[in-house]
């Protein structure tokens, strides 16, 4: 992780319900090492944010929709690629690998209407070795994770 990089939620957000990180600091110091380890992986950073923000979208989470859009765009990834995330399917600024991570991204997201069957997992494969996969999984639930604390919190 790079020195300018804030975690997510690092500072107790006033309008939150709870001053989480304080009632629970070592369980919220695991979630940032998680964190950490998701930015280490050979993951672009730019399409990480992007991905992000694509799990964002799908759990409407404001804050972390505009954190997101802001971190890709420090990135340098284009306002095109930005404005497409939504309608990624449908965009030709995406390449096959990274349209195949966002139909990860929204499988795992939305597991308990969607799942990750066979047919689905041996498509990825194709783009993703077995350390890519694992971590491309990690990195869609570590967002996961942060979105459902930020709307659990109140966090606006």
């Amino acid at each position: 992780m790079r020195e300018h990089e804030q975690l997510p939620m690092e500072h107790h957000d006033p309008e939150s319900r709870i001053d989480y990180y304080q009632v629970a600091s070592e369980a919220f110091g695991h979630i940032k090492a998680l964190e950490i380890y998701s930015r280490s992986t050979d993951l672009e950073d730019a399409f990480r944010e992007l991905l992000k923000l694509r799990v964002s979208q799908i759990n409407g989470c404001p804050y972390c929709i505009d954190m997101h859009s802001k971190a890709a765009k420090q990135l340098e990834a284009s306002d095109e690629k930005i404005k497409s995330v939504s309608s990624w399917k449908t965009s030709d600024v995406f390449t096959d690998k990274e349209k195949m991570a966002f139909a990860i991204a929204e499988h795992v997201t939305l597991i308990s209407e969607k799942g990750v069957d066979d047919e689905l997992y041996t498509r990825a494969r194709e783009f993703f070795d077995e350390r890519e996969y694992v971590d491309l999984v990690l990195v869609i639930n570590q967002v996961n994770l942060w979105n459902r604390v930020s709307i659990s919190m109140g966090v606006k």
